[in-house]
């Protein structure tokens, strides 16, 4: 706890915080992870015999399992929360109630996600 903020009593600097889930206390959940829907970066210049479809990402939609706390249950539809300091997340609206998020912004970091 003392290193809590990235400093520590005895002078060294934290670079990260370790974050856990009770294994007996969660839910399964599902991550959207959306990127860009087009390989292609400027769609208005297609050379010929080309369209939009040859240049569909085919990675623009990543669904990652992941185990969360269980007080994601409470989470509201379109309710934006932070998780792990990675992005920026809504729940989805799902007809079986699923616990779906989708991945609305990403955080800026130096790190390749």
């Amino acid at each position: 706890l003392a290193s809590r903020g990235g400093n520590s009593p005895d002078g060294r600097k934290v670079k990260g915080t370790i974050h856990w889930v009770s294994a007996s206390r969660n839910v399964k959940c599902t991550a959207n992870l959306y990127d860009k829907l087009f390989t292609k970066e400027d769609m208005s210049d297609l050379p010929e015999g080309k369209s939009p479809v040859d240049y569909l990402n085919k990675d623009s939609l990543k669904k990652v399992q992941f185990i969360g706390e269980e007080a994601l249950i409470d989470a509201k539809v379109q309710q934006p929360l932070q998780f792990e300091r990675i992005a920026y997340f809504t729940r989805a609206k799902t007809p079986e109630g699923e616990l779906v998020f989708n991945r609305t912004v990403l955080l800026k970091d130096s790190k390749k996600l």
